[in-house]
C-alpha cells in the first residue's frame, strides 16, 4: 500500500472521536516532522466487549477536519482488510501487559500492539507520538520498539485535561454533566496523594480520594515505579499514581507522575 508520503513522517495513530487532546499530539508532531500522518482506525482486537468496540464513537468528518486544522498533511482512514489482509498474528504484551489494565482489558494490549506495529510497518514514520494517559500503552510500545530494534523514536505527550481536570477521552462524551462531574474526582484523588510527603501517605490518599467519587466503580488505584510497574516503595526513584475504574459503564484512566515521593535521580 503506497500512501505517497513524504519522509521522515511523524505518526499520530488515534481510533478517531478526535478532541483537543488528539489536536496537541498533532501539534507535537509538527515539532518533529512537516509531514504528518494521523490514523483513524478502531482497531477490533484491542476490544475484549463485541458492544464497547461497536458503540465506540465515530466522527471521521469532524475528525478530518479537526486534524487538518491542527496541522496533519495526511489522514488515513484505512480498512480492517487493509491492516489485516491476512489472519493477524498477535503481538504479546508480556507480563507486564497483564497487569492493572491488562486484568480488567484480557488480550487488549496484545491486540493493541499488533496493530501499532502494522502501521509502523505501513507509515515507517521516524517518529511516533502517543498521550500519557494511556501510560502503560505508552510502556509497552516502548518496550516493543526496545525489543524489536525499530528505528522509531516514540514520543511522549502530556496529558490534556478538561477545566475540571478531568483527562480528555473520546469515552468522556458518554458520560453526563453528572457523570463528569463525578470523573473529576479522580484528577482530585490524584492531586491529594501528590500533596503528600511519603508513600504510605500517598497511597492513603489517592484510596479515600477514590472511594469518595460518586458512582465510581474502581478496578485500581495504586502507585507504582514508572520505569518498570512494579508497585513502588521506598526506593523507588520515578513514582507515577495509576487509577482506572467505571461510570455507569463508561472506562476512564488516569496516572500522574508523583514528583514529591521517591528518590529522584
Amino acid at each position: 500500500m503506497d500512501l505517497a508520503l513524504k519522509h521522515p513522517v511523524a505518526l499520530v495513530p488515534t481510533m478517531g472521536a478526535l478532541h483537543a487532546g488528539h489536536a496537541s499530539l498533532i501539534e507535537i508532531a509538527r515539532k518533529f516532522s512537516p509531514e504528518v500522518v494521523v490514523s483513524i482506525f478502531v482497531n477490533p482486537l484491542q476490544f475484549e466487549n463485541s458492544n464497547d468496540f461497536s458503540t465506540y464513537p465515530k466522527s471521521v468528518d469532524a475528525d478530518i477536519a479537526l486534524a487538518t486544522a491542527s496541522g496533519a498533511t495526511k489522514i488515513w482512514v484505512p480498512t480492517f482488510d487493509e491492516i489485516y489482509p491476512n489472519n493477524p498474528v498477535l503481538i504479546s504484551s508480556g507480563e507486564i501487559g497483564n497487569l492493572f489494565e491488562g486484568v480488567h482489558r484480557f488480550g487488549h494490549f496484545d491486540g493493541m500492539l499488533t496493530v501499532v506495529k502494522r502501521f509502523f510497518d505501513l507509515v515507517t514514520p521516524k517518529h511516533a507520538i502517543f498521550g500519557e494517559k494511556d501510560f502503560q500503552q505508552l510502556f509497552l510500545i516502548k518496550n516493543m520498539v526496545a525489543q524489536m530494534k525499530l528505528p522509531i523514536e516514540i514520543i511522549s505527550a502530556p496529558t490534556i485535561r478538561e477545566a475540571s481536570g478531568l483527562a480528555m477521552s473520546s469515552r468522556n462524551q458518554k458520560l453526563s454533566t453528572t457523570e463528569r462531574e463525578s470523573a473529576a474526582g479522580i484528577y482530585n484523588a490524584l492531586n491529594s496523594a501528590k500533596a503528600t510527603s511519603d508513600l504510605g501517605s500517598a497511597r492513603l490518599e489517592l484510596s479515600k480520594g477514590v472511594q469518595a467519587i460518586p458512582n465510581f466503580l474502581l478496578d485500581y488505584a495504586e502507585i507504582i515505579d514508572a520505569d518498570t510497574f512494579a508497585i513502588a516503595d521506598d526506593s523507588t526513584e520515578n513514582c507515577r499514581a495509576i487509577v482506572a475504574g467505571w461510570i455507569n459503564g463508561i472506562r476512564l484512566i488516569d496516572n500522574m507522575a508523583m514528583s514529591n515521593l521517591g528518590n529522584p535521580k
